[in-house]
């Protein structure tokens, strides 16, 4: 598997990468780079976001009820580094934290209008990104590509 292959596209700098192509790790790196210069662009300068708060805001548009614990686990982040974001996201009236009904010792994480509004106008443009970003694989490479990434990921230690 080297990178010197006729048919095989190069990448950029024209340097051998073949002793790292064998490592998912080097792949999801180089995979990378467009999504995060995409995201970048579109997202993060537009609204002022990074990765992790457009993440939260997505699992918030997606899921009733969040406690920071379970956003915790879902995006493998410790409690403290979490507060801090959603501090944030509060101060800019994205979101809002409030007691259970049900139990007052649970906290739940929930959009405000204003934050839901930006999720949803975010969540429309990542779609034309996505469309964007992929539009060179078939619909049936875009399946496996994410099926495949699913796998791996499911496998995670958390």
């Amino acid at each position: 598997m080297t990178s010197s292959r006729p048919n095989e596209p190069r990448l950029p700098g024209h340097l051998d990468h073949s002793k790292m192509m064998k490592l998912l790790g080097y792949h999801l790196a180089q995979a990378s780079i467009p999504t995060n210069n995409l995201f970048k662009n579109k997202i993060g300068q537009e609204f002022q976001l990074n990765k992790l708060e457009f993440t939260i805001l997505m699992l918030l548009l997606s899921n009733d009820e969040v406690t920071p614990k379970r956003l915790s686990t879902a995006i493998n982040i410790p409690a403290p580094n979490l507060t801090v974001i959603l501090d944030r996201l509060e101060k800019r009236e994205l979101l809002a934290r409030t007691r259970s009904q049900a139990d007052r010792r649970v906290q739940h994480v929930q959009l405000t209008p204003q934050g839901l509004a930006m999720a949803r106008e975010i969540d429309q443009l990542s779609d034309v990104m996505e469309q964007d970003l992929l539009s060179h694989l078939t619909e049936a490479e875009c399946g496996m590509l994410f099926e495949l990434l699913k796998k791996v990921a499911v496998h995670r230690r958390v």
